[in-house]
């Protein structure tokens, strides 16, 4: 841009030859100035055109071969190769299950679809079946025994399960007569009907037959012309106690009194025991010696024959209860009232401890919402035609919580609305209840636990599906689903489906799988309750067919009368 009086200098410079010497020094600028514009825009123009016959194919004599593109790129020396290049030792002989799954839509769909037809069935069992009969030589009890085992089993029905099964293998390890359990219904359900209420009596003493010999009541003795009772010696066991433990100090103190009584009795011995017979033996109490009493397996059987009317139904254990929600620390999601009835039972129930809800969230520590279990079923693939059987207590919080599950999957039931009746809801209180609860889940074609860690019902019943046939279970890793979660509440939903999907898929369904710890015996007994047929591990060969005949011969070779007896000189009322 010129400044001004430029004009008048340039007409000046035209028509005049004599300037200033300022005037001429500017007007030299300007022709510079000028003759530089006018070299750049001749370099541009040449080097568009420079371009030009570069994209025809030529420039400074360069040209592209088109034969060259016509084949494939030069590797510089690389070469595909997906081979391993560390040490990559083969698929191990047992495997922590089975996964199969049938890839519909579109292909980045098919990566994680899971196919809800198989899940219906039950797991693959890789030729494994379910097998708790001795292995090696399991002499019967013997004749006389070292005194009488009285135990209190406390807590809910599925803590006092586990307990019957550890004093079993207690009576077992001590040669000891067992007392039929006893159940601290009170303190727990308000309910006293107690292991003959709860129990086939009779089919549980014989079912044990060749392990332990089992009383329902410590008999009167006689010593030296005179009836005496024998009053047990009342021992509080540490919790988790090795064999060792009643092998010494409570064997001592049962041959001193005659008889003990183990109180508290809820985790009172080991689960990890280096010994597979032992471990049988537990499996041989909770899978076929406790069973119900008739009654609750018919209610148990019309309420399944109810729902299966109409196809299959999914169980779910939803732990949405105040004892656990307390327990685990979650009250953020609550109203101030509600938090304050979560706050006081915790203290009241359990050891102080500074939790922090977003921290637990964040780890997988609280339990699934009924909307979170909605969602990851619907991601899963089951629509709203599922009909679901809920086993649950009375859920914290109220309906506000249970509406978005309910929009979700609307064909709820539980023991109550299955018989309109109310006939159902009449028998199923207290220990009935979950006993009926327990059924439910056990005979249901996929059974789902939401808050499985320390849930005596849920591994249980987990336990128990697994040796009853690979039945098909659904457990939500909530570690791994609590990102995508918190995800979707902050607005990133994108994805969320799939997110579930490849979550899930990493989970096991049932399959036989081997048990890490923390997973509990009693809710994966894989392998030692197990055998197969062809098994390349003489460990895991099946018994032979006839086993309860070699053990009925070892029975009866042994015991000359069904009698019991204990040392001292003590003989009891009935043997006289």
């Amino acid at each position: 841009m010129r400044r001004p009086g430029d004009g008048g200098v340039m007409f000046r410079r035209g028509g005049h030859r004599q300037h200033q010497p300022k005037q001429l020094s500017g007007g030299v600028k300007g022709m510079f100035g000028r003759v530089s514009i006018a070299v750049i825009v001749l370099v541009i123009c040449t080097l568009s055109l420079l371009s030009t016959k570069s994209y025809n194919g030529s420039v400074f004599g360069s040209k592209i071969d088109l034969e060259t593109l016509w084949g494939t790129a030069a590797s510089g020396g690389w070469r595909p190769s997906s081979a391993p290049r560390v040490d990559w030792p083969p698929p191990p002989n047992e495997s922590n299950g089975y996964l199969r799954v049938r890839c519909n839509g579109g292909l980045n769909q098919q990566r994680s679809a899971i196919d809800l037809e198989t899940l219906w069935g039950t797991a693959a069992s890789g030729g494994w079946r379910p097998s708790s009969a001795p292995r090696v030589d399991w002499p019967p009890p013997p004749n006389e025994s070292n005194g009488y085992l009285r135990v209190r089993c406390n807590g809910g029905l599925n803590q006092q399960r586990s307990a019957i099964c550890n004093a079993v293998l207690a009576a077992r390890i001590m040669d000891a007569t067992l007392v039929l359990p006893e159940l601290d219904a009170n303190s727990f359900w308000h309910d006293d009907s107690g292991f003959q209420g709860i129990y086939d009596v009779e089919h549980f003493i014989k079912s044990l037959r060749y392990d332990v010999r089992i009383v329902e009541s410590i008999p009167d003795i006689r010593k030296n012309g005179k009836t005496k009772k024998i009053k047990a010696h009342q021992i509080r066991p540490p919790r988790d106690a090795p064999i060792s433990w009643y092998t010494t100090v409570a064997l001592e103190k049962m041959k001193e009194h005659g008889a003990i009584y183990l109180t508290p009795f809820s985790h009172r011995l080991a689960e990890e025991i280096d010994n597979p017979e032992f471990q049988r033996l537990r499996c041989r109490v909770n899978y076929h010696a406790l069973r119900f009493k008739p009654h609750i397996m018919e209610l148990s059987n019309t309420i399944v024959n109810k729902l299966r009317a109409q196809g299959h139904f999914i169980a779910i254990h939803l732990r949405f209860e105040m004892d656990m929600l307390a327990f685990a620390g979650c009250f953020d999601i609550f109203s101030p009232e509600e938090q304050k009835v979560l706050r006081k039972y915790r203290k009241e129930n359990f050891a102080e401890k500074k939790l922090v809800y977003n921290e637990r969230r964040a780890i997988g520590k609280c339990p699934l919402t009924p909307e979170e279990v909605g969602l990851i079923l619907h991601a899963m693939g089951f629509d709203n035609s599922t009909r679901i059987y809920l086993a649950a207590g009375e859920l914290f919080g109220g309906e506000q919580f249970m509406k978005p599950f309910r929009s979700i999957f609307p064909r709820l039931d539980n023991h109550s609305t299955v018989d309109p009746s109310g006939e159902l809801a009449k028998n199923t209180q207290g220990l009935l209840g979950s006993a009926v609860d327990y059924m439910v889940c056990l005979l249901a074609d996929i059974f789902m636990p939401t808050y499985d860690g320390p849930s005596n019902f849920a591994n249980n019943l987990l336990g128990h599906r697994l040796y009853y046939g690979f039945r098909t279970t659904i457990r939500p890793d909530r570690k791994a689903l609590a990102p995508v979660f918190i995800d979707r509440e902050k607005g990133r939903a994108s994805g969320f489906e799939e997110a579930v999907r490849l979550v899930m898929l990493n989970t096991n369904f049932g399959g036989p799988h081997k048990r890490v710890s923390p997973e509990s015996f009693y809710t994966n007994s894989w392998p030692e309750c197990f055998c197969q047929t062809s098994a390349l591990n003489p460990a895991d060969k099946c018994p032979p067919e006839n086993i309860l005949e070699i053990l009925d011969n070892q029975l009866e070779s042994e015991v000359s009368s069904n009698s019991d007896s204990i040392p001292s000189n003590m003989t009891s009322e009935t043997d006289e």
